[in-house]
């Protein structure tokens, strides 16, 4: 089969291989996904480049999310599945063998069923991106009446929590740095749009909700936005946050906060518990077989361009998802 992999840690175009490799072998309780999408994320780019430790293996396929058919099952699962069109997710989660190469083989349950109408490319979106999203919504109760802040609602994972706030009967702010991004996160459902670089954050969001703030915030950068979070939100407040590079150690406004009990949860989508994960698989699968969910795709690269793939991830520059098509 053929394969995209590293074996050191490093800038894309100077560690990223390709070539052919023997197809894995499948374990018990496994199914063998011939991959059509693979997607990169951030979290890929930044394992592959080293900001997250050294390599685990001596050699790692990288990419957690992809979609593809099934074509082989191990004993213990059902030979009907078979056929399946699937998405993957955690597939490099704590191994060395992800989706960016023609075949990967992973737990049946990290296997799920694509529905019928949704392209692999989408389906390469929602591992990580679009389940993430749905437990920074939900994880911690409905958001029906609420008001519900993402940050970044233009990003991978902030486009689909705008949706899922909608899609949950929230009104929905959002917070962009430009006029394309504003009109990528209205297109996602956002009732309204903030332009951080040239609005007031504190005063605007003040003035959209009468002086009553937000109920919920969806971070993506928990220390750099936290001395804003804590004012713009109500007593009893939540911030969930799934990442924070700008300030990686923020320091805790503690009675601030303690004062108007806020909640503050940080979210790894690789880790959620078992009930959460599964909520999100039947959220999933109800919002878009009513197609009540869309899926940007920045661009698709061939896996003979993953270095120019992970390029455009890194460069910050990119409204919508990368995927890698085999």
């Amino acid at each position: 089969m053929k394969a995209a992999w590293y074996e050191k840690n490093g800038p894309a175009d100077e560690v990223l291989c390709l070539g052919d490799m023997e197809r894995p072998s499948v374990g018990p309780g496994e199914v063998l996904v011939r991959v059509h999408a693979s997607g990169v994320n951030p979290s890929d780019v930044k394992t592959r480049g080293g900001t997250r430790g050294g390599l685990p293996y001596p050699r790692i396929i990288p990419h957690s999310d992809g979609a593809g058919v099934i074509e082989a099952v191990s004993e213990g699962v059902d030979p009907a599945r078979v056929g399946e069109r699937v998405w993957v997710f955690n597939a490099a989660w704590q191994r060395a063998w992800g989706t960016a190469a023609t075949y990967v083989a992973v737990p049946s349950a990290q296997a799920v069923l694509l529905p019928e109408g949704v392209s692999f490319e989408a389906g390469a979106c929602l591992g990580i991106p679009a389940t993430t999203a749905h437990r920074c919504v939900f994880a911690d109760g409905p958001v029906r009446g609420q008001t519900v802040l993402v940050t970044g609602g233009a990003g991978a994972v902030g486009h689909y929590a705008v949706q899922w706030a909608r899609w949950g009967g929230a009104t929905v702010l959002t917070t962009v740095s430009s006029e394309a991004k504003a009109h990528h996160a209205q297109s996602a459902g956002a009732h309204h749009l903030i332009n951080y670089k040239t609005q007031d954050v504190v005063e605007t969001v003040h003035e959209l909700t009468r002086g009553q703030g937000v109920d919920r915030i969806v971070e993506v950068e928990l220390g750099g936005n936290l001395e804003v979070s804590r004012q713009i939100l109500k007593a009893h407040g939540v911030i969930v946050a799934y990442g924070s590079m700008a300030v990686r150690t923020p320091a805790l406004p503690f009675y601030p906060m303690m004062f108007k009990n806020i909640t503050l949860r940080m979210i790894l989508v690789y880790l959620l518990p078992e009930a959460a994960r599964r909520q999100a698989i039947a959220d999933l699968n109800e919002a878009m077989q009513r197609g009540h969910l869309t899926h940007a795709i920045h661009q698709t690269y061939p896996l003979d361009d993953i270095v120019a793939a992970h390029q455009a991830v890194e460069s910050g520059q990119v409204i919508g998802n990368v995927v890698v098509t085999l």
